[in-house]
């Protein structure tokens, strides 16, 4: 499983007011490119943003599920990705004086992705999360 770490300059409610607006999801999730509809009852277990992966004109259409929901503690995620497969994600926060250690945990759980040996998939994991929780704490930041 792919790790990554970084404190941010906000409290774990302000970051989870970033995670649980899923309209803001390609704001900080590399490789999201527009939204197209998030579900009434985000971020609660079972709840789907339905979102696009890519560049245009090479989008694809795929969605997002809530598996785990602890607000302002955890957010667990499965995001496809298709055709590379479904990864599982999850978030976890924790208060640091007033700041938020945030830390990203995420690999592939099914499909073509799966195949590929832990070792080589985790650090294009790793690379991509470190910019995914930059952009987290850009966003939360300045709130």
């Amino acid at each position: 499983m792919a790790t990554n770490t970084r404190l941010v300059s906000a409290t774990p409610e302000q970051v989870w007011a970033v995670l649980a607006d899923g309209w803001l999801y390609p704001l900080w999730v590399v490789g999201a490119s527009r939204m197209r509809e998030v579900d009434a009852h985000w971020p609660e277990v079972g709840a789907h943003l339905s979102h696009s992966v890519g560049a245009w004109p090479l989008l694809v259409d795929d969605s997002t599920e809530v598996t785990e929901c602890v607000p302002g503690v955890r957010l667990g995620l499965r995001a496809r990705a298709w055709p590379s497969g479904e990864a599982g994600v999850t978030i976890h926060m924790t208060a640091v004086g007033a700041e938020t250690e945030v830390r990203i945990e995420e690999d592939a759980v099914s499909g073509p992705g799966r195949l590929v040996p832990p070792p080589l998939r985790h650090l294009p994991l790793a690379w991509r999360n470190v910019e995914t929780l930059r952009r987290l704490a850009y966003v939360a930041e300045r709130r």
